[in-house]
């Protein structure tokens, strides 16, 4: 931050030039104080704070989006399996499952394997619902601590499971 001090400031004054003056007459100067206080003044509009909302608000998304963990449903082999199959998050944060390959896919919790009142219902895709297409994703939050156990409904035979810690 630039600090402002008192100062004089000497301007030429050039009122009457002819061509051909003299020194004299260019040798006389004015002389001006700068204010020891800078005065600034703040006009926004509503627009204006409105558009700053936005942007701040854009940027919190954005923030809060590249803190998602993104899980691939099949591996680039095609293989039936969830990369990563075991990992840890912290309380609320953002698992993002994303369909990869060998679909289609699903993510259903396991009830009997997950910390003691959460309702499986509610962080889990319905049994039948399936993700068909690659890039579809599922996204949950789990915020209560502990191990989640997890499984893809049409594969979970093949060994397609994973398990999710919330630290």
């Amino acid at each position: 931050m630039a600090t402002v001090t008192s100062a004089a400031l000497t301007i030429p004054s050039f009122t009457g030039l002819k061509a051909g003056a003299t020194a004299a007459k260019l040798s006389s100067v004015a002389k001006v104080a700068a204010s020891p206080v800078p005065r600034v003044g703040i006009k926004a509009s509503i627009k204006d704070v409105g558009v700053a909302v936005a942007a701040t608000a854009a940027s919190a998304i954005l923030a809060s989006n590249a803190l998602a963990l993104e899980v691939l449903l099949g591996a680039d082999d095609a293989s039936l399996v969830f990369v990563p199959s075991e990992f840890s998050v912290s309380p609320g944060e953002k698992i993002v499952f994303k369909n990869n390959a060998g679909f289609p896919h699903n993510v259903v919790f396991d009830e009997d394997e997950i910390p003691a009142g959460v309702d499986a219902s509610k962080i889990s895709m319905a049994e039948e619902d399936l993700l068909n297409a690659k890039g579809e994703i599922y996204a949950v939050t789990l915020t209560e601590k502990g191990s989640y156990s997890f499984y893809c409904y049409p594969h979970r035979g093949a060994g397609m499971v994973g398990k999710v810690t919330v630290n």
